[in-house]
């Protein structure tokens, strides 16, 4: 199974968050008060937010940390069910007497 880092999907899910409202890498970092670097790099994956940071960002995206967590936590379910194969046709066949 391909490797899921919470970080990313996070990141992904803040971008579509931020897309969606319209706003600007700009406009929430500003109202986040986090650079806009770091705020790029945590959308990409490439830092991992502490919940501090990520609560201000919720907050400069007028979304609850909670709805934010579970679009998060869809797009990991997602992720999953995609990359991982059912049981039964990873266990071997039985024998036929």
């Amino acid at each position: 199974m391909a490797e899921v880092l919470m970080r990313d999907m996070v990141g992904q899910t803040l971008r579509e968050l931020r897309r969606t409202s319209g706003k600007t890498l700009r406009d929430v970092s500003g109202s986040a008060r986090v650079s806009l670097g770091y705020l790029s790099e945590v959308e990409r994956g490439q830092k991992e937010a502490s919940s501090e940071l990520l609560n201000a960002i919720c907050g400069a995206l007028d979304v609850d940390l909670s709805e934010m967590l579970r679009l998060t936590s869809e797009r990991v379910a997602a992720h999953e069910s995609v990359t991982t194969l059912p049981v039964r046709a990873m266990a071997p066949q039985a024998a036929v007497a």
